[in-house]
Protein backbone atom coordinates (compact mmCIF):
# COMPACT_ATOMS: atom_id res chain seq x y z
CA UNK A 1 0.00 0.00 0.00
CA UNK A 2 1.22 3.45 -0.89
CA UNK A 3 0.47 6.07 1.73
CA UNK A 4 1.16 9.67 0.84
CA UNK A 5 0.66 12.48 3.33
CA UNK A 6 -0.83 15.68 2.00
CA UNK A 7 0.66 18.93 3.22
CA UNK A 8 -2.36 20.98 2.23
CA UNK A 9 -6.10 20.54 1.97
CA UNK A 10 -7.19 17.75 -0.34
CA UNK A 11 -7.50 18.76 -3.97
CA UNK A 12 -10.74 18.50 -5.88
CA UNK A 13 -9.33 15.40 -7.57
CA UNK A 14 -8.55 13.76 -4.22
CA UNK A 15 -11.99 14.64 -2.89
CA UNK A 16 -13.68 13.20 -5.99
CA UNK A 17 -11.52 10.10 -5.79
CA UNK A 18 -12.59 9.56 -2.19
CA UNK A 19 -16.29 10.19 -2.83
CA UNK A 20 -16.28 7.87 -5.86
CA UNK A 21 -14.64 5.09 -3.84
CA UNK A 22 -11.34 5.11 -5.73
CA UNK A 23 -9.31 5.69 -2.60
CA UNK A 24 -9.84 5.50 1.12
CA UNK A 25 -8.63 8.02 3.69
CA UNK A 26 -6.08 6.72 6.18
CA UNK A 27 -5.77 9.74 8.42
CA UNK A 28 -5.91 13.49 8.07
CA UNK A 29 -5.50 14.09 4.36
CA UNK A 30 -3.78 10.77 3.70
CA UNK A 31 -4.83 8.52 0.86
CA UNK A 32 -4.38 4.74 0.47
CA UNK A 33 -4.86 2.86 -2.80
CA UNK A 34 -7.43 0.06 -2.92
CA UNK A 35 -6.80 -3.48 -4.17
CA UNK A 36 -6.94 -5.47 -6.37
CA UNK A 37 -4.86 -3.26 -8.60
CA UNK A 38 -7.27 -1.82 -11.22
CA UNK A 39 -4.60 -1.60 -13.96
CA UNK A 40 -4.10 -5.38 -13.67
CA UNK A 41 -7.82 -6.04 -14.25
CA UNK A 42 -7.82 -3.48 -17.06
CA UNK A 43 -4.79 -5.06 -18.74
CA UNK A 44 -6.29 -8.55 -18.49
CA UNK A 45 -9.60 -7.34 -19.89
CA UNK A 46 -7.87 -5.57 -22.78
CA UNK A 47 -5.92 -8.74 -23.60
CA UNK A 48 -9.10 -10.86 -23.39
CA UNK A 49 -10.94 -8.42 -25.65
CA UNK A 50 -8.14 -8.49 -28.26
CA UNK A 51 -8.03 -12.29 -28.17
CA UNK A 52 -11.79 -12.73 -28.58
CA UNK A 53 -12.13 -10.07 -31.29
CA UNK A 54 -9.35 -11.75 -33.29
CA UNK A 55 -10.80 -15.23 -32.58
CA UNK A 56 -7.61 -16.35 -30.81
CA UNK A 57 -9.49 -18.38 -28.23
CA UNK A 58 -6.39 -20.19 -26.96
CA UNK A 59 -5.00 -16.79 -25.93
CA UNK A 60 -8.32 -15.96 -24.22
CA UNK A 61 -8.24 -19.29 -22.37
CA UNK A 62 -4.71 -18.56 -21.07
CA UNK A 63 -6.10 -15.44 -19.34
CA UNK A 64 -8.45 -17.59 -17.24
CA UNK A 65 -7.47 -18.57 -13.72
CA UNK A 66 -7.05 -22.38 -13.48
CA UNK A 67 -10.11 -22.47 -11.15
CA UNK A 68 -12.16 -19.91 -13.08
CA UNK A 69 -15.96 -20.11 -13.14
CA UNK A 70 -18.01 -19.67 -16.32
CA UNK A 71 -21.71 -18.86 -16.06
CA UNK A 72 -23.44 -19.62 -19.34
CA UNK A 73 -26.60 -17.95 -20.61
CA UNK A 74 -27.77 -21.35 -21.82
CA UNK A 75 -27.15 -23.91 -19.07
CA UNK A 76 -28.13 -23.53 -15.42
CA UNK A 77 -24.96 -25.09 -13.99
CA UNK A 78 -21.65 -23.25 -14.33
CA UNK A 79 -18.42 -24.60 -15.72
CA UNK A 80 -15.52 -24.74 -13.24
CA UNK A 81 -11.89 -24.65 -14.35
CA UNK A 82 -9.96 -23.40 -17.34
CA UNK A 83 -9.99 -26.86 -18.98
CA UNK A 84 -13.79 -27.10 -18.76
CA UNK A 85 -14.31 -23.59 -20.14
CA UNK A 86 -11.89 -23.87 -23.08
CA UNK A 87 -14.14 -25.99 -25.36
CA UNK A 88 -17.02 -23.57 -24.80
CA UNK A 89 -14.96 -20.55 -25.85
CA UNK A 90 -13.64 -22.38 -28.90
CA UNK A 91 -17.18 -23.39 -29.93
CA UNK A 92 -18.45 -19.82 -29.53
CA UNK A 93 -15.84 -18.67 -32.04
CA UNK A 94 -17.41 -21.04 -34.57
CA UNK A 95 -21.02 -20.07 -33.84
CA UNK A 96 -20.76 -16.27 -33.65
CA UNK A 97 -20.66 -14.37 -36.96
CA UNK A 98 -19.62 -10.72 -37.31
CA UNK A 99 -18.72 -10.55 -33.62
CA UNK A 100 -17.75 -7.13 -32.24
CA UNK A 101 -17.51 -5.47 -28.84
CA UNK A 102 -19.40 -2.18 -28.78
CA UNK A 103 -18.83 -0.82 -25.25
CA UNK A 104 -16.86 -1.44 -22.07
CA UNK A 105 -17.53 -0.59 -18.42
CA UNK A 106 -14.95 -0.94 -15.65
CA UNK A 107 -14.71 -1.47 -11.91
CA UNK A 108 -11.78 -2.20 -9.62
CA UNK A 109 -11.89 -5.97 -10.02
CA UNK A 110 -13.29 -6.45 -13.50
CA UNK A 111 -15.10 -5.21 -16.55
CA UNK A 112 -18.28 -5.57 -18.58
CA UNK A 113 -17.83 -5.92 -22.33
CA UNK A 114 -20.95 -5.33 -24.44
CA UNK A 115 -21.06 -7.18 -27.76
CA UNK A 116 -23.16 -7.68 -30.87
CA UNK A 117 -23.03 -10.66 -33.18
CA UNK A 118 -25.15 -12.92 -35.32
CA UNK A 119 -26.11 -16.55 -34.72
CA UNK A 120 -27.56 -18.08 -37.85
CA UNK A 121 -30.06 -15.50 -39.09
CA UNK A 122 -30.58 -13.95 -35.63
CA UNK A 123 -29.00 -10.76 -34.33
CA UNK A 124 -27.75 -11.21 -30.79
CA UNK A 125 -26.70 -8.68 -28.17
CA UNK A 126 -24.90 -9.63 -24.99
CA UNK A 127 -22.41 -8.86 -22.27
CA UNK A 128 -19.31 -10.59 -20.97
CA UNK A 129 -18.87 -9.84 -17.27
CA UNK A 130 -15.27 -10.48 -16.23
CA UNK A 131 -14.04 -10.50 -12.64
CA UNK A 132 -10.33 -10.73 -11.98
CA UNK A 133 -8.47 -12.39 -9.13
CA UNK A 134 -5.72 -10.46 -7.33
CA UNK A 135 -3.15 -12.21 -9.58
CA UNK A 136 -4.75 -10.53 -12.59
CA UNK A 137 -6.24 -13.66 -14.18
CA UNK A 138 -9.96 -13.90 -14.89
CA UNK A 139 -11.63 -15.70 -12.00
CA UNK A 140 -15.21 -15.43 -13.21
CA UNK A 141 -16.81 -15.01 -16.63
CA UNK A 142 -20.55 -14.52 -16.88
CA UNK A 143 -22.30 -14.17 -20.24
CA UNK A 144 -25.80 -12.81 -20.76
CA UNK A 145 -27.53 -12.58 -24.15
CA UNK A 146 -30.76 -11.37 -25.70
CA UNK A 147 -33.25 -11.72 -27.38
CA UNK A 148 -34.65 -15.11 -26.48
CA UNK A 149 -34.95 -16.27 -30.12
CA UNK A 150 -31.20 -15.66 -30.64
CA UNK A 151 -30.39 -17.35 -27.31
CA UNK A 152 -32.42 -20.40 -28.41
CA UNK A 153 -30.49 -20.56 -31.70
CA UNK A 154 -27.22 -20.18 -29.79
CA UNK A 155 -28.22 -23.09 -27.55
CA UNK A 156 -29.03 -25.31 -30.55
CA UNK A 157 -25.76 -24.60 -32.34
CA UNK A 158 -23.60 -24.87 -29.21
CA UNK A 159 -25.21 -28.18 -28.23
CA UNK A 160 -24.44 -29.59 -31.68
CA UNK A 161 -20.77 -28.58 -31.40
CA UNK A 162 -20.19 -29.59 -27.79
CA UNK A 163 -22.04 -32.91 -27.83
CA UNK A 164 -20.27 -34.22 -30.93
Amino acid sequence: MDIAPCTRSPSVRQTLAYTRGWRQPSGPFMMMTMSPDPPTAAATTAAFRRAVESQQMDAAVELLHPDAEFHSPIVHQGYIGRDAIAPVLRAVAQVFEDFRYTAEYASGDGHVLVFRTRVGNRDLEGVDILRCAPDGLISELTVMVRPFSAAAELRTQMAALLSG
